[in-house]
Formats: structure tokens, sequence, C-alpha cells
């Protein structure tokens, strides 16, 4: 009885188990399906915010797509807007002729000695024209239309100017292209003569800056920027020049005759200040300093240290009469740059200097590597900037002077004053102020 209970109880045990069993299998699926529905969660989440990405990331550039295809639609319909590429930087092949000119047909550079009438300053009046180009490659510098008509006016009425001139004068061709002086950067296409005492130090940075030369570099060197320059553009030869004036653009930058002269005796010689040019001073003064005698005979003996405005006026007046060369500080632009020998693109003033810079810059395709390159904290230091405005300086130095050695000094810039359309005549004004005061 008792084996048969225990036989019969055995079934069931194992029933329950199998349950059991069972039940914990369920349990478990049941524990792990939130897991998994968390991770499913957390997939669909990633993707959506994928899609969501990608979506905004097509309408940005959906849009863009519109604005530049609007604004080129624009731009074909007023026949205002050029696209213009510079040309290659730093390449030794001639560079691509720079947009907005047109090129004269004869040589840029007259043989000296040739015998040139009117009817070949009409042929330089018929290239005057400048064609707009308003294209910029960084749009992030914006230049007025205004403006750029402006400058292009004031151009062509200087270089119609100068070629009259000229012609008037007979002297297109008469000086030999002085192409020393010229620095050319055919990578570039650019070929300036440059003129000291007329902003020479701000376009000797940029052309440092186009030789290759890092900013920060120019900003901290104590190297002579002219000696930098050279380094990277070697002084060409009259046939060099010639051969690239044909494909670049060619400017030199001019300034009023005498504003010019003062500031140039103010930097070199006046007080003695400058060591290079001190020697040049005591000769002057040895050579042209009268001793003179107070009322009761006694003899003045308070000088200024270095050579008094008049005293450099007559040393100049002398050196011309005996034929001698011209410190380049002061030479006239005549000869120096010879723009009556050379068929300049552009005729640049310091007077209008910040604009026709930039109009040069934008021409030359050059925006991103010249425009604002220019340190602000030393500004005054690169442009060679005076204290003081040398414009407002200008009949303080003339009142020094009798109204002789004026008609001599103009014999020697008359012909800048006329080339470049400055005035000379209000110099007799300064100078008749001191006669007639009898501080003579």
């Amino acid at each position: 009885m008792t084996n048969r209970g225990s036989s019969s109880a055995s079934p069931p045990d194992s029933s329950a188990r199998h349950q059991k069993k069972k039940r914990d299998r369920k349990l478990g699926l049941l524990a792990a399906m939130p897991k998994l529905n968390r991770r499913r969660f957390y997939l669909a989440l990633k993707v959506m915010l994928l899609f969501v990405v990608f979506g905004l990331y097509f309408v940005l550039l959906l849009r863009e797509s519109m604005s530049a295809f609007s604004a080129g639609g624009r731009g074909k319909g007023s026949g205002k807007v050029e696209q213009h590429k510079p040309p290659a930087e730093g390449r030794l092949s001639r560079p691509i002729k720079a947009a907005g000119f047109q090129r004269p047909r004869q040589n840029s550079i007259h043989n000296h000695g040739e015998d040139d009438t009117l009817q070949s300053s009409k042929d330089h009046h018929q290239h005057d024209g400048i064609t707009p180009n308003h294209s910029t490659l960084n749009p992030v510098y914006e230049y007025s239309e205004e403006m750029n008509a402006a400058a292009e006016a004031d151009f062509t009425e200087r270089r119609a100017m100068l070629w009259n001139v000229c012609a008037d004068h007979r002297i297109i061709g008469k000086f030999a292209p002085n192409a020393w002086e010229f620095f050319i950067s055919p990578g570039h296409g650019l070929a300036w003569c440059n003129i000291f005492k007329a902003a020479s130090s701000t376009w000797m940075y940029y052309f440092n800056i186009l030789g290759g030369y890092d900013v920060r570099y120019l900003q901290r060197t104590r190297a002579s920027p002219i000696e930098l320059a050279r380094k990277r553009f070697p002084r060409p030869s009259t046939t060099e020049l010639n051969d690239y004036l044909s494909n670049t653009i060619s400017f030199l930058i001019v300034r009023e005759p005498f504003e010019r002269l003062v500031s140039a005796y103010r930097n070199k010689l006046e007080g003695c200040r400058n060591k290079y040019y001190k020697l040049l001073g005591e000769q002057i003064i040895k050579k042209f300093r009268k001793k003179i005698k107070d009322g009761e005979g006694r003899l003045i003996t308070k000088y200024p240290k270095g050579p008094t405005f008049r005293e450099f006026l007559q040393f100049l007046v002398a050196h011309y009469k005996s034929g001698g060369r011209f410190d380049e500080h002061w030479s006239p632009v005549y000869s120096f740059c010879t723009p009556c020998s050379i068929n300049f693109t552009l005729i640049a003033k310091v007077e209008t200097f910040q604009r026709d810079s930039e109009y040069i810059i934008r021409q030359a395709g050059l925006e991103t590597l010249l425009l604002n390159k220019l340190p602000r904290g030393k500004a005054r230091a690169i442009a060679n900037r005076a204290t003081s405005n040398t414009k407002n300086l200008v009949p303080r130095y003339f009142a020094q002077i009798d109204e002789q050695l004026l008609t001599e000094v103009l014999e020697i810039y008359q012909l800048d004053f006329e080339l470049f359309g400055y005035n000379s005549t209000k110099y007799y004004s300064y100078v008749q102020e001191t006669l007639d005061g009898g501080g003579r």
C-alpha cells in the first residue's frame, strides 16, 4: 500500500516543476521586453534626428542655390557684373591683361629722341577710355559704383591732360625711360614707378606683401622696406620694362610738387636729424649761408642746426643750373618717371590716395591680398606721415623766400604742375605777403 501511494504522487510533482519552468521562461521574456523596446526606441530616435539634420542641410543648400541663381540673373540682366579672375600669383609667364582697360596699339615706351608730333598725342587720347569693371573676388569689401565711376573719370581726365601738356611742350619721348625705379610684379599684373615722398612707403608695403613676405614679419622687422622689396622685385632693364608694360597695369602716384618738396626737406634736411643727409646739409650751409650782422654790427650766430628752407631751395637752383642729377626725394617727376615717354595706364594722386589705391587693387584683382592689410597700429609709420599736415605748413615755408627765388624754383618744377593739373600761381601770394610785411 505504501509503495503504491508513493509511485502515484510522483507524476504530479514532475508536472508542477514543468509548469514552473514555463512560468519562469515567460517571466524572463516579459522582463526582457522593456530592454528591447528601449533599444528600438533609441534607434528610431537617432534615425529621426539624422533625417531632421539632413533635411535642414538640404533646405539651406536649396536656399543658397536659389539666392545665387537670382543674383546671377539680376547681374546678367543689368550687364554690370563681370566675373574676373586675377592673374595667377607668382607665375613667371606673362600675366593676363587686366580687365577694364583698352591697351594701346603702339609700344608703351616712346623711343628716346623720336620726333613725335601732335598726332602722336591724338593717338594716345583714342585709348584713354577705361571700361568699368565692378567685379570683386571678396564680397566682404563693398565698393560703390559712384566712387568707381568718379575714379574712372578722374583717371581718364588725368591721362588726357598729361598727353596734351606733353604734346604742347614737344617732349613726348624726350626723356629716356628710367626703368631703374620701377617695381614690376608680372604674376600680379602690376608695374609701379616709385616716386619718393608720394605715398611710396604704403605701396612699398603692398609690394612686399605681393613678394610673399608675411604681414607679421613686415610689422616687426627693422629691415628697410625698399631693400626687402628689391630682393623680390629686382630693378628691370629698359627692354624688360617695355616687354612688361604692354601686359600690366602701370601706374604712378603723384603729389602737389611743392608739398612734396617741403615734405622732403622736413624729413631729410631740416635740423639735420637724418644722419644719411647730414653731410649734404652741412655742405649746403657752408655754401649758401651768409654771415649776417645785427643793427650794431655784431655777427649773428644763432642759426638753425640744419639748412633753412631758403638755403635748400638755393642749393636746388644752383644744382639744376649746373646740370647735376637730383636726389630721388626731390627729383621732378617728368624726368624721374618720364610720363611723356611711358604710356601709364593710371595716374593716381596723393590727394585721392585711398580711393585711387583701392581702384588699382581691384582692377588688378588683388582684393584678398591687399585690401585692409595695412596694420592700423603702424599706419602712420608705414605711410610715413608727418605729425602735422604738410599742406598747412607750405605757406609758412614759402614765406621765407622772395619772388625771384620762387621763379627760379618754378623753372625746375613748373612742368610737374602742368602735367598733373596743380596750381603754381598761388605761391606768389605767399612770398608777396612776406615782402609787403617788410620781413626781408
